[in-house]
């Protein structure tokens, strides 16, 4: 693994002081999306800061190319093909993340960690109680949404906290979502300590953005690529208000922030005119739906003041379902033992070392644009297999990013051997997912 701009630190931490955990997910952030990734139009300002203070990672990804299952894969630190999660799910699907399942929020809340999500939910089709809420799964506090921000990101009506409908809002989700997150945290016990989710719906489409950040991309080649560089800017400054109230509070050299995306930068606008959809993979191959690097390679960046010098680059690879194993580790808490867990803990990269893994990376989505369904990832090589399991790619990541050079042909040992790996890992994932119902059909009006 290949360290730059300085070397990780571990000062030692306050005796008996319980670390807290800021996890921010964006939705449809694309891997270029960010000045410090470098897009060369889109002003994050707060953010490029953010990833100055800890560990910025060059290779971060997201357990899907798609919003529920990655979401589920973070939560849970499992594939989310384990648990029957395959796609994003619609309003009043059947489909949700089960009350059996243990998410990371459930296993710290019993820790005696104060927990709270604001944002976008997406785990299940409802959030009317039929289905398992945040609530149910680990969060004592719940500000969310069962997919989008609706009817707009703006002024949205469909917000529920804590089982609750909260009627019409003013103003843009962004900012309505740290806004909660802060009023929580104002409420909490001095020294009680705390994991917040913040999940934001920005720059998911249809964008919708203050007009004066808008404003800030005059050059823009339409309305629409303006709308959706001022609202990923907008999204920054309200990450940045959030870490100005965690410094206010003097929760900085407490708290462990981890801020990521969902998935890779939207694809609608290429195939099908979606609207301000305008985000980047930067130098990747593919986007949101792929299943090359761009469908789920991220922005990823960790700060935690004191375990994590300022001003490191990582290019070990990481993936959210590291988050479960990870914040148990640091919290003192045993992950689950009766259920495989996917994810591996971080802490490593801090003293410069390599991520243990007893699983292989591995990524499914079976309605992926492009041939490839299933891809799995060990060290620097990444092998994808088409449909059917008979065909496959091959690529050395380290030394081709872009995956334009296949070497399937030239490493036929190395192919044999991750094939073979990848078919077992995909047919013992395969038997333990469960089988949904049916969606009910709708009567007609």
């Amino acid at each position: 693994m290949a360290l730059t701009s300085g070397t990780i630190g571990m000062a030692s931490r306050t005796p008996g002081k319980r670390a807290n955990f800021v996890v921010i997910l964006c939705d449809d952030l694309g891997y270029g999306d960010l000045g410090c990734y470098g897009h060369p139009v889109i002003k994050t300002p707060r953010l490029d800061k953010l990833a100055s203070e800890g560990i910025k990672l060059t290779d971060c990804h997201s357990s899907a190319p798609v919003c529920s299952p990655s979401r589920i894969g973070m939560l849970t630190g499992r594939t989310p093909h384990r648990l029957g999660i395959d796609d994003w799910i619609p309003q009043d699907s059947p489909i949700h993340l089960k009350r059996s399942e243990i998410t990371v929020a459930a296993l710290l809340r019993k820790a005696g960690y104060a927990t709270c999500h604001s944002g976008k939910w997406h785990c299940a089709g409802t959030l009317d109680g039929s289905q398992p809420t945040p609530g149910d799964h680990g969060f004592d506090h719940w500000f969310s949404t069962q997919n989008n921000a609706a009817p707009s990101h703006r002024n949205p009506t469909n917000f529920v906290r804590n089982g609750k409908r909260v009627g019409p809002l003013e103003g843009y989700s962004s900012p309505l979502i740290v806004g909660e997150a802060i009023e929580w945290l104002r409420g909490l016990k001095p020294g009680q300590p705390f994991a917040l989710f913040v999940w934001f719906h920005s720059p998911h489409e249809p964008v919708a953005t203050a007009e004066r950040f808008v404003a800030m991309y005059p050059k823009a080649d339409n309305a629409d690529q303006a709308e959706y560089f001022g609202n990923v800017t907008q999204m920054d400054q309200e990450v940045g208000r959030l870490m100005d109230e965690l410094d206010k509070m003097g929760h900085r050299d407490d708290t462990l922030v981890l801020f990521t995306s969902d998935n890779g930068p939207e694809t609608l606008n290429r195939y099908r005119g979606a609207q301000r959809s305008y985000g980047s993979p930067g130098p990747l191959r593919g986007m949101k739906l792929h299943l090359y690097e761009g469908g789920t390679r991220v922005p990823g960046i960790v700060r935690w003041p004191g375990r994590a010098k300022a001003g490191v680059v990582s290019d070990e690879p990481v993936n959210n379902t590291d988050a479960l194993p990870t914040l148990c580790e640091i919290a003192g808490v045993e992950p689950p033992r009766d259920r495989i867990i996917d994810g591996a803990s971080i802490l490593p990269i801090l003293e410069g070392k390599k991520i243990e893994r007893q699983i292989p990376l591995y990524w499914q989505y079976d309605i992926a644009i492009g041939d490839p369904k299933v891809t799995m990832r060990q060290g620097d090589w990444k092998i994808l297999a088409h449909k059917g399991l008979a065909k496959f790619e091959l690529y050395n990541l380290r030394d081709d990013l872009v995956e334009k050079n296949d070497l399937s042909q030239q490493e036929p040992q190395r192919l044999k051997d991750m094939s073979e790996t990848l078919v077992a890992l995909h047919e013992q994932i395969r038997k333990e997912a469960p089988t949904w119902p049916a969606p009910p059909r709708k009567k007609k009006a």
